[in-house]
């Protein structure tokens, strides 16, 4: 049995790969879209205020506006299957998942990033028993706890402003000498009452017994425990990108992509958070993800005429 060929096999249903999969659709393509989840980051984003056309809404909100624009079309969506391997092979464009292989002539990468992990004592442990690196997801489990959010950027910013509304009482640790990421952000964290800020300051292990109880941080040099009934772990993201052979990548492992968002392999694209483009935002990438689809239909319109 012959194995189909797509035109066009999309990877990852966040901003990026929804906007992708849209004006797949729209141009009449033969594709699919394979992701582990849909939504991506936005959905684990808290209060949005910058997505233009709401002034207000919730990550989860604008995850579902997304997979709602998404099922106005038929589209083939394998979700729950995670990308191992990506290779073009001739004209063909070969991808292995954990369930399945597919063929394209065109692909498009919007795998997005995932959380980096803190590599200490008791992470491994205790993950999903109290240790959890998603505060949109997991948030409402913590009501009235003692909790720390470990890390001090924007995505540190966005879990506190959340937690703030539901925990007792929030640590953060942050290991430069003050806190980055969005002014107002930054300055509705410092003002809340419930926020005691550590600066300068790390985590050494993760403490408990069936659940998190405590965790070791270094103050200025010096150890202290904290009592804590959860640790959101908050200090950044690392591109999904390990699954492509032959992409140049820079240094933080993103794929570098052309303004028309090309690789440097003929037939692969790469839009969204995975990709070299500065600024991360949900915006953004669901503009790069219409780019990326535009010149995947270019490419291939031009291969038929060839």
């Amino acid at each position: 049995m012959t194995m189909q060929i797509y035109d066009l096999i999309i990877v990852g249903a966040g901003p990026a790969g929804i906007t992708a999969s849209v004006y797949a659709a729209r141009q009449k393509l033969n594709f699919l879209v394979i992701s582990l989840d849909i939504g991506g980051q936005a959905a684990w984003s808290g209060d949005i205020e910058n997505y233009t056309g709401y002034q207000f809404i919730t990550g989860p909100e604008l995850a579902k506006k997304f997979q709602e624009h998404m099922s106005k079309y038929d589209i083939v969506l394998k979700e729950n299957e995670n990308v191992i391997r990506l290779k073009k092979s001739g004209e063909i464009i070969l991808i292995e998942t954990n369930k399945a292989d597919y063929r394209a002539r065109s692909v498009i990468i919007a795998s997005g990033k995932k959380s980096k992990e803190l590599g200490v004592r008791g992470e491994v442990e205790f993950k999903n028993r109290g240790l959890t690196y998603c505060a949109t997801c997991d948030g409402p489990l913590f009501a009235g706890k003692e909790v720390a959010v470990i890390g001090g950027g924007n995505s540190a910013l966005d879990a506190a402003m959340q937690l703030v509304k539901i925990a007792g009482h929030i640590y953060i640790i942050n290991n430069t000498d003050r806190l980055g990421g969005d002014k107002v952000a930054r300055q509705k964290v410092e003002e809340a009452d419930n926020v005691t800020i550590y600066n300068n300051s790390q985590v050494l292990a993760i403490l408990g017994d069936k659940f998190v109880n405590a965790i070791i941080i270094k103050d200025k040099g010096k150890e202290k425990q904290l009592t804590v009934g959860g640790v959101f772990v908050e200090i950044g993201l690392i591109p999904n990108s390990a699954f492509a052979e032959g992409l140049q990548m820079n240094q933080n492992k993103e794929i570098k992509v052309t303004v028309d968002n090309r690789t440097n392999i003929p037939g692969i694209f790469a839009a969204g958070d995975v990709t070299d483009v500065p600024e991360k935002q949900i915006i953004i990438a669901a503009g790069e993800g219409s780019k990326a689809a535009l010149s995947a239909f270019r490419y291939l319109a031009l291969k038929k005429e060839s």
